[in-house]
């Protein structure tokens, strides 16, 4: 046995007699038999805050087209209420940090799904303009403290190997929510009180989540960042085990980088401002914002949270605008397929810039669309149909990535600051899209708007990625930071060549190794 086993064994023989010798609180104490087991169910819980916000987010699509009469809505008013989601989801973004700091990923999920509580409560039983206003924002809340969270949550938890993987069933999660929630919308769209109904059934599911996540316990990475060792060992143990050798020198690295951290930061005021001043977490926050804001300047938001008024825009009746905003859903919901099972085995960057040349292809598709004659009202819905499930479909691969990354990309004890930052700027342009689709409509006209902005974006975004996108598949969190340890300059010419290298083997037909399967590239 080398120096080093030895030294790594002892020192969780060390941490194994301490957690014999420490009273575990009941939640703490709670294990299944196979660790991998625990660690999906924890997965499968903390993702249903994904179900959640989906759900909360299409709900409206539905409700739009009945609740306008009944409150007494003007035009303006409407876009409000749809905007006012991710507009206090911004606020939710900014308490991340001060709560996951203070009552670390757990609570902070757990304070998301009260919001969530009181404001689908609030939805539900509005009878003033005010009110829904107010459901909307605290809904909202809910959905950028959790947005940010949960992603974390999962990262800081599972195996390298399966975390690209895992941080995407959130995604696949939002998707299905958002899916639930046109079934939902279709459900009720006889009943009495529609909209009431399908705004309050969110309930359900923020109840299940709460419940849920008592018994789940806190990430070990925040543990051991908040110095409770004992804590984070033990729980390692459930989630991970330690009968793996990989598993347990993860841990021991981790304990050490976390210690290198901390030490560090005790030299700092204010550690945020590393974003400034230290190169590597300068462009992990660079990075990740940007990946966020490709994502929601492309249209999604708005297509998504307009998309029963944009079915009657083209022929459909309001019943079956309902209906046929499933179509966009499932084609979302079915683009996350694809990066749940191969983001680990292709790699973070392949899937961004074989991505986002389908977002224009789609929009493409929608834009022109738009020109078909509503006289010829079945063509006009077959290509606006087809350019809608090419958008979503693959917009649903990407907005993995829009979670992944920004979760892996920041050093531990900026984890919670940078989340922050990419969650804010991601209900941001979700509010700024959102709130200004009706007016930027009628300024670029529809096929402006879809294929002159919104593909514009596009393709502006796939050439920085192709430039500017470092791999970070199969790396620890901890191994990142060489990632961004790099020069700007040095990651770029590694990235140029990387392209040159697909490019030749896709012309020679080597698909193995343009596709990441034969190694790093």
């Amino acid at each position: 046995m080398t120096f080093q086993m030895k030294s790594l064994m002892m020192k969780l023989g060390r941490l194994e007699l301490q957690l014999k010798e420490t009273k575990v609180s009941f939640f703490n104490s709670i294990t299944l038999g196979n660790p991998k087991v625990f660690t999906w169910v924890l997965v499968a819980f903390a993702s249903m805050g994904g179900l959640l916000s989906g759900l909360d987010q299409s709900l409206i699509s539905g409700a739009n087209l009945y609740m306008l009469a009944d409150l007494h809505l003007d035009s303006g008013q409407v876009s409000l209420v749809d905007s006012l989601m991710p507009l206090g989801a911004v606020l939710g973004a900014l308490i991340l940090s001060p709560t996951n700091e203070a009552l670390g990923r757990k609570l902070s999920i757990i304070v998301a799904c009260l919001l969530y509580t009181l404001g689908a409560g609030l939805e539900a039983g509005a009878h003033s303009v005010g009110m829904m206003y107010a459901g909307r924002f605290i809904l909202g809340m809910g959905l950028g403290l959790e947005g940010g969270t949960v992603p974390v949550y999962v990262a800081e938890c599972v195996a390298k190997k399966f975390r690209g993987n895992l941080v995407s069933l959130y995604q696949f999660n939002i998707a299905l929510g958002e899916v639930f929630g046109y079934v939902v919308a279709a459900i009720f769209v006889n009943v009495s009180g529609t909209w009431r109904w399908m705004l309050g059934s969110s309930l359900l599911f923020s109840t299940v989540l709460l419940v849920g996540m008592i018994f789940m316990p806190e990430s070990p990475r925040y543990l051991m960042h908040k110095g409770r060792e004992v804590e984070s060992y033990s729980v390692w143990k459930r989630i991970r085990g330690v009968s793996d050798i990989d598993a347990r020198r993860e841990f021991i690295v981790m304990r050490h980088l976390v210690e290198q951290e901390q030490e560090e930061k005790k030299r700092l005021r204010y550690p945020y401002l590393d974003f400034i001043r230290v190169p590597r977490c300068r462009r992990a926050i660079v990075y990740a914002n940007i990946m966020v804001f490709l994502g929601q300047f492309t249209g999604v938001n708005a297509i998504m949270y307009y998309m029963s008024v944009l079915m009657s825009e083209v022929g459909f009746s309001s019943k079956q605008s309902v209906f046929m905003s499933l179509v966009g859903g499932g084609s979302l919901l079915l683009g996350t397929i694809p990066a749940i099972l191969w983001m680990d085995r292709f790699g973070r960057r392949v899937a961004a810039i074989t991505l986002l040349p389908g977002f224009f292809v789609g929009l493409l598709i929608i834009g022109f669309g738009y020109f078909i004659p509503l006289s010829n009202v079945h063509s006009a819905e077959g290509v606006y149909l087809t350019g809608l499930i090419i958008y979503m479909w693959f917009f649903g691969s990407y907005a993995c990535l829009t979670w992944v990354l920004p979760s892996e990309v920041y050093p531990t004890y900026l984890r919670s600051y940078g989340m922050t930052s990419s969650d804010a700027t991601l209900f941001l342009s979700a509010f700024i899209v959102t709130y200004n689709f009706s007016r930027m409509q009628n300024a670029m006209t529809k096929t402006g708007l879809a294929v002159g902005f919104y593909g514009g974006i596009a393709v502006f975004g796939w050439i920085y990625q192709v430039l500017y996108m470092p791999e970070t598949k199969n790396k620890t969190l901890e191994e990142i930071d060489l990632v961004f340890s790099k020069p700007t300059k040095e990651l770029v010419r590694e990235n140029w060549q990387s392209t040159k290298e697909t490019v030749s083997d896709l012309f020679h037909l080597r698909w193995k190794r343009a596709f990441g399967l034969q190694g790093e590239y």
